[in-house]
């Protein structure tokens, strides 16, 4: 049992209550893993997610953590070092937009929220990984994905600029971290979803988005949660053990 227990695979996924974080969090659990559902607010929707994979027969907690706030990531992760076990791999999920604008109507308190949510708290979760997976610090490695978005590429003129920047600083975040940890055992990538029937464009005041850009897509169609997390859990995966330093669009060719 013991030597089971130490093959197991520990998994915290940032923003795992919905969309593609909850998407990951049921696959993963199916693939064996271990898995902290974090969440900010909703501890209805991360309790489902929980009860859900332990009725599957998997091991899950919801963790709550705003990772805005470096205190509250500090305890999540000792948390999970304490009812989970040794972290092994880190989604970096959680992120928010805000309400459609232009630049030149955003506010300072907009901007450092999405800094501090979609940036800064993804490195402050990363770093923390780093400590317990490296085996500069005695770890066994593992592997982190961050999720960035097609809008990084796109910019999101008009709508959500703010959004693409904060994902373009993921993208190269994801990039310096992997060469950095790439000696360490630890991979880090970075995929990057294109429209998605995700609830998160209802919290941007555009619930209709995917349905009024889909002629935009090559597929003709906006992607779902799984099949986005189809690709983030293969790059946690053995699979892709000579995968890192990539950033993966699933964006249906737009």
């Amino acid at each position: 049992m013991a030597h089971e227990k130490a093959l197991e695979q520990v998994l915290i996924v940032t923003g795992g209550s919905r969309g593609i974080g909850a998407a990951c969090a049921l696959l993963a659990a199916r693939k064996g893993y271990a898995v902290a559902v974090n969440y900010t607010a909703n501890e209805r929707a991360a309790q489902d997610v929980v009860q859900a994979i332990i009725a599957s027969g998997g091991r899950a907690i919801a963790v709550q953590a705003d990772v805005a706030h470096e205190d509250q990531v500090l305890a999540m992760f000792n948390r999970v070092d304490t009812e989970l076990g040794r972290l092994t791999a880190l989604i970096n999920n959680a992120g928010v937009v805000d309400a459609k604008a232009r630049v030149d109507e955003m506010t300072f308190e907009r901007l450092r929220r999405m800094f501090d949510i979609n940036v800064i708290g993804s490195i402050i979760c990363a770093r923390e990984a780093v400590k317990r997976m490296s085996t500069r610090h005695g770890g066994a490695g593992g592997a982190i994905v961050n999720v960035s978005s097609a809008a990084s590429r796109l910019g999101a003129p008009g709508q959500y600029v703010d959004y693409a920047a904060s994902k373009g600083a993921i993208d190269a975040f994801t990039l310096g971290l992997a060469k950095e940890v790439a000696a360490e055992g630890i991979r880090v990538n970075a995929v990057r979803p294109g429209l998605i029937e995700t609830d998160i464009h209802a919290s941007g005041g555009i619930p209709d988005r995917v349905r009024q850009l889909e002629h935009q897509v090559p597929m003709l169609r906006g992607g779902s949660a799984d099949e986005v997390a189809q690709a983030i859990v293969w790059l946690l995966s053995d699979e892709a053990s000579y995968t890192t330093m990539s950033l993966l669009d699933v964006s249906g060719g737009r």
